[in-house]
C-alpha cells in the first residue's frame, strides 16, 4: 500500500480569490476624509490663535492626521483598488499619488494653509466618488 506524500496531504483542495484582502466593507475614503477635514480644521484654528504653545500643539497633530490620511489612501490604493478598476480608471494612479502627496510634506503635513487642506479634501472627493462607482459593479 501507498501512503499518499506529504504535499498530497497538505495541498489545498479548493482554492478560493477575493477582490479584497478582506471583506469590501472594510474600506472606505471616509477614513481618509475624515482625517483631512481634521487636517483642515486644525489649520484654521492655527490661523485664528496666536498663542504659540496652542500653535506647537496643532502643527505636531496636524501632521499625525497628515500621516493617517496617507496611511488610509494608501490602504485603498495597494489593498482595495485591483487592475480593473485602475483599466477602468487610468487617472486613479495619478489620483492616489497626487492625493498622498498633498497629504505629504510638500502638502498639509509641512503648512498650515487652510488652502492646502481643501486641496487634499478635492482629491479625496475624486477618489471617494471612484470607489463608490467600483461599489456599485
Amino acid at each position: 500500500m501507498r501512503l499518499p506524500s506529504l504535499r498530497a496531504l497538505v495541498r489545498p483542495r479548493l482554492e478560493a480569490s477575493a477582490h479584497c484582502d478582506l471583506p469590501c466593507g472594510v474600506y472606505d475614503p471616509a477614513q481618509a476624509r475624515i482625517e483631512a477635514e481634521s487636517v483642515k480644521a486644525i489649520q484654521e484654528k492655527y490661523q485664528a490663535n496666536e498663542d504659540p504653545e496652542f500653535r506647537a500643539r496643532a502643527v505636531v497633530i496636524k501632521e499625525q492626521r497628515s500621516e493617517l490620511v496617507k496611511h488610509h489612501l494608501w490602504v485603498l490604493w495597494t489593498d482595495y483598488f485591483k487592475a480593473p478598476h485602475f483599466e477602468k480608471y487610468p487617472q486613479l494612479h495619478d489620483l492616489f499619488n497626487r492625493a498622498t502627496k498633498a497629504a505629504g510634506a510638500a502638502g498639509t503635513k509641512g503648512t498650515m494653509d487652510p488652502a492646502k487642506g481643501q486641496e487634499l479634501l478635492d482629491l479625496i472627493a475624486e477618489i471617494d466618488k471612484i470607489f463608490w462607482e467600483t461599489k456599485q459593479g
